[in-house]
């Protein structure tokens, strides 16, 4: 069952992370999905809890891994690019 959470909280934050870095365009729904369970992991890291491996969704979790995915999206544009954005 943990799996389906990851998959459906992970598409959804991916999705989040994608418009508001403007990046939304360029991924598909694949690609949301790796952003968003991968910014839950750098989010429960920079933040030290509340990521979605720990078992509970909430509104915390939800914005811990929200923060990780637009964080990670961020890097992404930084060494793509050069800039932020």
């Amino acid at each position: 069952m943990s799996l389906i959470v990851w998959l459906v909280i992970g598409g959804v934050v991916g999705w989040l992370a994608s418009i508001v870095m403007r990046t939304d365009a360029q991924q598909g729904i694949f690609l949301n999905v790796i952003v968003g369970i991968v910014g839950a992991f750098i989010g429960g890291w920079l933040f030290g809890s509340g990521d979605i491996n720990s078992g509970v969704i909430n509104p915390t979790t939800f914005l811990v891994s929200l923060v990780g995915a637009i964080v990670l999206l961020a890097l992404v544009n930084l060494v793509r690019r050069g800039s932020l954005r």
